[in-house]
């Protein structure tokens, strides 16, 4: 870009990014938004406060040739969302692009499989955390961020913290998933976190500050599939019955 139109751009990027803070957006959402904006910059060089329609729906129309639908989604929304609320203006070409209507049924675990994938976990704390997922039907990063106050032995119930739309839940507890997070804690013994990030020393996971990564627990679970031979596409779902072994050397 011109000097001129990198200093607008950059305005009303910072306006951009404001906005989508103010209106306690997910970091996630805020990440997204934001790429939208800087993606069909980057697409003509310019700042996009003066792109026309025609602009834009070439735009898109190479974004649907290059990326998926959710991509493209998340892009409109996220336009839309700089045009209403940093350039004020009226959404006029809300219609530009629909993504098609997918109706498609998830695929769901059986009991045995779930009991497979825990069961190939070689480590202790992997296997709990897939306990903990399933038999609570919980989210990756739901489980990931479970702390020691989150969970209410005396009333068999997980207090779920910041969940979808930012909103806490209560859910039940399982027996055998309590006595597994007890298990696991008893090995690192971290003040806070019940699934803390695994480097280092004894002492070092006591102290560690952050949960385990989301991008290695994915990768994690994802060779334990394979392992398995299981052919659906991991995700978390209710298992309110598991009742695999629970025991390991190693944490």
């Amino acid at each position: 870009m011109e000097p001129n139109e990198q200093s607008r751009f950059d305005t009303l990027y910072k306006r951009h990014l404001r906005a989508l803070k103010l209106r306690g957006l997910s970091d996630k959402t805020i990440d997204v938004y934001a790429r939208a904006v800087r993606r069909v910059a980057q697409s003509y060089d310019c700042c996009p406060d003066h792109l026309t329609i025609e602009q834009l729906e070439t735009h898109f129309a190479q974004l649907v040739e290059s990326h998926s639908w959710s991509t493209v989604k998340v892009d409109r929304n996220g336009l839309q969302f700089f045009y209403k609320h940093v350039l004020k203006r009226d959404w006029s070409w809300v219609d530009i692009i629909k993504a098609p209507k997918i109706q498609s049924l998830p695929d769901i675990l059986t009991l045995t499989e779930v009991e497979q994938l825990i069961g190939a976990a070689r480590r202790l704390r992997y296997r709990v955390f897939l306990l903990t997922t399933y038999s609570m039907g919980l989210r990756l990063g739901e489980a990931l961020a479970l702390e020691v106050g989150d969970i209410d032995g005396q009333r068999n119930q997980v207090h779920i913290r910041r969940g979808k739309g930012h909103k806490d839940r209560l859910v039940p507890l399982p027996d055998l998933t309590y006595r597994a997070l007890r298990a696991l804690w008893c090995k690192h013994r971290h003040p806070r976190l019940l699934f803390p990030s695994p480097v280092g020393s004894p002492e070092r996971i006591r102290n560690a500050t952050t949960h385990m990564d989301r991008g290695g627990t994915q990768a994690a679970m994802k060779a334990v599939v394979e392992q398995c031979g299981i052919k659906k596409k991991f995700r978390s779902t209710p298992c309110a019955t598991v009742s695999p072994p629970i025991c390991s050397n190693r944490a």
